[in-house]
């Protein structure tokens, strides 16, 4: 299986160069390109999964090759048990993306599908790569696809919501770059888990983790540096919304596991509780903000950013377990419930952005106000959105429980109050949700063109019905993808407890 990771890498972005050179002259050809490269991708990724060792902690599938000698810079790959189920989740999530998008893009069609595929190359990258400074070139390189897909296909605002979006999460990297810097000055090479092994004092870890918190957290988005997520999720193009709440936001949470707890252990402990009060902010406060949105697409962004919340608090809990207890014992649980949650609401957030995305293309409005009794002309699209929003409020047999539940299970063993708090986004997940559904699907029919709706065609049908399987598949029966992960967050666990002083 050497050199899988590569083609994972490279296979998707040279297809999207070649959909780029076809042009819109030959668009056919190249949606059914863009199909295939996906689809090829996807089943490259299952090899990933199924000849995984899950009783292993150490890096898999590794490649390593010259890259910029002079600073000892690598091109450098290998996955575990953490970075592996986020990239079969992008190679997931991309095959709907381009087939959302086959009959409703018809503005520079080429550009479109080569901006989603090689952004799948850049955001694999991002998740295999095991050299900081590749990790970084992939971060930031996977930027400009989506700043030109909402720039480009966006909506009136796309200008202000692009220059927003690329301004935060490009200012945020820049102070990762200098910590990556100065850490490569101290070890002599940019190997990640050379970084992870670094020495560093108490000054030095808290500088690098503020470094590392400013970039994650504008990626995550944590509470108060989320207010481009909103606008940037308004303004994209539905392909746009679903990759940058299913992948992209993924990579904040990521970035902590990887970099936040290994490297700067002792930092994180100290600023453990600065991480789980703004976690639990988003938790409770965006999901107050969520409940009296009146855009379908605003609601579903904010109700994002409390979801999330969940994982930087699943995190970071496990301090406060130890310093409670004074054990080990179940202080995994809470990264066990943080990767399954970025894996759940990679599949629940995707799949309502495309449910929005649906009557979108259908009544061209996303205001809820414009919607009602949906369920009378659309019966099958009702019973997806009903379900996914049911899993978006966590109900217990959908990927939405599971995660949510381990977090809360293990903010209790660390505080009552931690968990009380958290436990209350089941209220409002199931207020703003129920509330949504019932307004646009059951709500009484405000609108004649409602009433004229066409249900979902043989595309769309394949697409929500393969999300909702999965949304299904990993609620009912988790224990896979918990078994995947496991032995390397057990090791997280014990880098991140591990002091350097």
């Amino acid at each position: 299986m050497h050199g899988l990771l590569s083609i994972l890498i490279w296979l998707p972005i040279a297809a999207g160069i070649l959909v780029l050179l076809l042009g819109d002259a030959r668009i056919g050809a190249g949606r059914w390109l863009a199909l295939v490269a996906s689809l090829t991708t996807l089943a490259l990724a299952v090899p990933l999964w199924t000849h995984f060792d899950p009783g292993s902690a150490a890096l898999q599938f590794p490649e390593l090759a010259p890259w910029i000698p002079r600073f000892k810079a690598f091109y450098a790959l290998g996955v575990d048990g953490i970075s592996m189920p986020l990239i079969v989740l992008t190679a997931f999530m991309t095959v709907p993306v381009v087939i959302a998008g086959w009959s409703v893009i018809d503005m520079r069609p080429a550009q479109y599908y080569a901006a989603f595929l090689i952004m799948e190359g850049l955001m694999i990258g991002v998740f295999a790569a095991t050299d900081a400074l590749l990790f970084y070139f992939f971060w930031e390189a996977m930027l400009i696809p989506m700043f030109l897909i909402i720039g480009i296909w966006g909506g009136p605002r796309r200008v202000y919501a692009t220059i927003k979006f690329f301004l935060y999460t490009f200012l945020g990297s820049v102070f990762m770059l200098a910590a990556l810097i100065y850490m490569y000055v101290k070890a002599g090479d940019y190997s990640i888990a050379s970084l992870q092994a670094l020495p560093l004092t108490l000054i030095e870890q808290r500088w690098i983790f503020c470094a590392f918190l400013l970039a994650f957290a504008v990626k995550v988005p944590m509470w108060p540096v989320h207010t481009w997520l909103p606008d940037a999720h308004v303004e994209a193009p539905t392909g746009g919304s679903v990759i940058l709440a299913a992948i992209m936001l993924k990579m904040g949470g990521y970035g902590f596991l990887r970099f936040s707890l290994p490297i700067a252990p002792d930092a994180s402990r100290e600023l453990d509780l600065l991480v789980i009060a703004l976690s639990l902010i988003a938790v409770v406060y965006i999901g107050f903000v969520a409940l009296v949105q009146q855009d379908m697409k605003k609601l579903i962004a904010y109700s994002s950013i409390a979801h999330m919340g969940f994982v930087t608090l699943g995190a970071f809990v496990v301090y406060e377990i130890v310093r409670h207890t004074g054990s080990l014992a179940g202080a995994g649980m809470g990264m066990d419930g943080a990767m399954v949650q970025m894996i759940s609401h990679g599949l629940i957030s995707g799949a309502l952005f495309l449910c929005v995305g649906v009557l979108y293309d259908r009544l061209h409005s996303r205001q809820i106000a414009d919607y009602g009794g949906v369920v009378n002309t659309m019966p099958v699209f009702a019973s997806f959105m009903v379900l996914f929003a049911l899993a978006n409020a966590g109900l217990p047999g959908t990927s939405g429980f599971v995660g949510e539940f381990l977090v809360i299970i293990a903010s209790f063993r660390a505080s009552f109050w931690y968990a009380l708090l958290a436990a209350v986004t089941l209220v409002l997940g199931a207020a703003y949700t129920l509330w949504l559904v019932k307004r646009v699907v059951f709500g009484p029919v405000v609108s004649p063109r409602v009433a004229g709706l066409k249900d979902l065609n043989g595309r769309e049908t394949v697409v929500l019905g393969a999300l909702a399987v999965a949304v299904l598949v990993v609620g009912v029966w988790p224990a896979p993808l918990l078994k995947v992960m496991q032995p390397t967050i057990q090791h997280l666990v014990s880098q991140a407890v591990a002091s350097k002083l």
